[in-house]
């Protein structure tokens, strides 16, 4: 009977954190910009972009250009989630904890993923 209570303990351990980490997840959101002034975007817990900001200085960029930027710093912004979101799955369930490391590495490949254009010429600062 003691290792049923055990066992029912660390279930309800386990769902309460799994509770707060749902819920800081679900709050997460983070925003990146170029170096270059260029542009400004949000993205959601899902990597979703939510927010595009557009600064003065596209008028003097050509259109692909800015594409490729707008891309890139949609990269950076979602690597920037993966790193948070992490934290937050290690802050709650536990780094060292085999649930912990298995979502972190879920959500770091999930946001991270394979992106060739990121680190292009067109992330050098001061480049326009």
């Amino acid at each position: 009977m003691d290792r049923l209570a055990e066992w029912k303990g660390r279930l309800d351990q386990l769902a309460t954190a799994t509770d707060a980490m749902s819920d800081r997840m679900r709050e997460l959101r983070v925003t990146a910009a170029d170096g270059n002034g260029l542009v400004e975007v949000t993205v959601d817990s899902a990597g979703t972009l939510v927010d595009l900001q557009l600064g003065q200085r596209i008028q003097r960029v050509a259109p692909d250009v800015v594409a490729r930027t707008i891309m890139n710093t949609i990269a950076v912004a979602k690597r920037q989630l993966a790193d948070r979101a992490q934290d937050i799955i290690g802050d709650t369930l536990g780094a060292d904890s085999p649930t912990g490391r298995a979502m972190a590495e879920r959500v770091g490949q999930h946001l991270r993923g394979a992106d060739p254009t990121v680190g292009g010429p067109d992330e050098q600062p001061g480049r326009w």
